[in-house]
């Protein structure tokens, strides 16, 4: 039983996310300093979409 056609992704066209997942802003919040390993996960401060 295959896919439908629909619901294929070709992987070339890919939609800009306005929302991180939860290791993103972690690496996000590393990278600018804001957050250290030890640190709670929970609560995160919210980060800008880097494309």
């Amino acid at each position: 039983m295959g896919r439908h056609s629909s619901l294929k992704s070709t992987g070339k066209i890919r939609a800009k996310r306005n929302v991180l997942k939860r290791f993103e802003r972690i690496d996000v919040l590393t990278k600018n300093g804001k957050w250290k390993p030890g640190n709670k996960v929970l609560g995160l401060p919210k980060t800008k979409v880097v494309e």
